[in-house]
């Protein structure tokens, strides 16, 4: 029997879990089945004002149009992560939203992404999922002018944001510096968790908690970029925390060393992974960097399955001066991120480019 709340469905829909072959950013890609199709994608050259492209895989695209504006333009969309379906929606567009945030900027409007499998899902749950985003643009003060909409075989939403940010204090994940600190700002463990309400091992206080940890947007991110002492700034979703600290890394030409036992994680997350309740993605991330990670030998599968668990709306992860830590984390609390704390630091680069200890 399921432990998690009944999710608000017309009677007779299936599960929106049940709709979906990987839920939430764990149906991204895997990064090294991703940069074999792009390499042999031509690109174009870039024009000056593009300040971040796709050449460091950071969050959002940065172009420049005059001295003190700049356009920040994203995108993510998924398959449902959880079956009740305001909470989809809403998951789903904080977790857009948030790539606004994690470049420095401020969202100013979004666009939507709707692919619904019409024949099976009533109109009324669908216009729950819709509400769902709708409430997060509401939250992050933005209107959703528009979108486009197809019938799919799976339940697909998600957004194009766009923000603007002022050019001095875009922060992208490629320049953090040698004895910088890194600073997570949520906890890890949302795959997990996911897997677990699929498998009905999810009890409510947990849902509730992945619930809380997945819409609330990452509204510190401006108030960070504002800090000299912030190098680079990104956030973690679903390549998980070893991915995105290698995308941070490897753009600094940099060794990021992470102390395990500093990382924060959701409650019971632990217990779950020691059970095997880990994702198909988190495996699929780890054969595609793990070669570049560097871990002790007493480290436990679940501890590998945490490290790469993929993380849908997850926290920003900050590469920060030592004397700036205490600012950076009490612009994390202002922001009620009271989970936030330092989870290791950087060096010049050495062989890999992550270590785990």
């Amino acid at each position: 029997m399921n432990m998690a709340p009944t999710a608000n469905l017309e009677m007779n829909e299936p599960r929106l879990t049940s709709l979906s072959h990987g839920g939430g950013c764990g149906c991204k890609i895997a990064p090294g089945v991703l940069s074999e199709i792009l390499k042999s994608v031509p690109q174009l050259p870039f024009p000056k004002e593009l300040l971040i492209g796709i050449e460091t895989s950071d969050d959002a695209a940065v172009y420049q149009i005059n001295e003190s504006q700049a356009i920040v333009a994203t995108t993510d969309f998924f398959m449902p992560i959880v079956d009740d379906p305001f909470d989809f929606g809403k998951i789903a567009a904080t977790n857009a939203i948030s790539d606004i945030y994690a470049m420095g900027g401020t969202p100013l409007f979004a666009l939507a992404l709707v692919g619904m499998p019409i024949k099976i899902l009533s109109n009324k749950t669908i216009a729950r999922i819709l509400e769902g985003g709708a409430e997060a643009c509401r939250t992050a003060g933005i209107p959703i002018a528009g979108g486009h909409t197809i019938d799919s075989v799976e339940p697909i939403y998600g957004l194009v944001a766009i923000g603007i940010v002022d050019p001095k204090r875009v922060k992208s994940n490629a320049s953090a510096q040698p004895g910088d600190v890194l600073i997570l700002g949520k906890p890890l463990g949302v795959g997990i968790l996911s897997a677990a309400l699929k498998k009905d091992l999810l009890s409510p206080d947990s849902y509730q908690e992945m619930i809380l940890n997945t819409t609330k947007l990452n509204t510190a991110g401006p108030d960070l970029a504002k800090l000299a002492g912030v190098h680079a700034l990104t956030d973690v979703t679903g390549f998980g925390l070893a991915g995105h600290t290698l995308e941070l890394a490897r753009g600094s030409n940099c060794t990021a060393h992470i102390d395990w036992s500093q990382v924060p994680l959701l409650s019971n997350v632990q217990n779950l992974a020691d059970d095997g309740v880990i994702t198909g993605a988190s495996d699929r991330n780890w054969l595609s960097y793990g070669d570049d990670v560097g871990i002790s030998e007493d480290f436990t599968p679940a501890q590998r399955a945490l490290l790469t668990d993929p993380q849908t709306s997850g926290g920003l992860l900050v590469s920060c001066s030592p004397d700036s830590v205490t600012e950076v984390l009490e612009i994390f609390r202002q922001h009620h991120f009271l989970a936030a704390r330092v989870i290791g630091h950087m060096s010049k680069r050495q062989e890999k480019p992550l270590l785990i200890a």
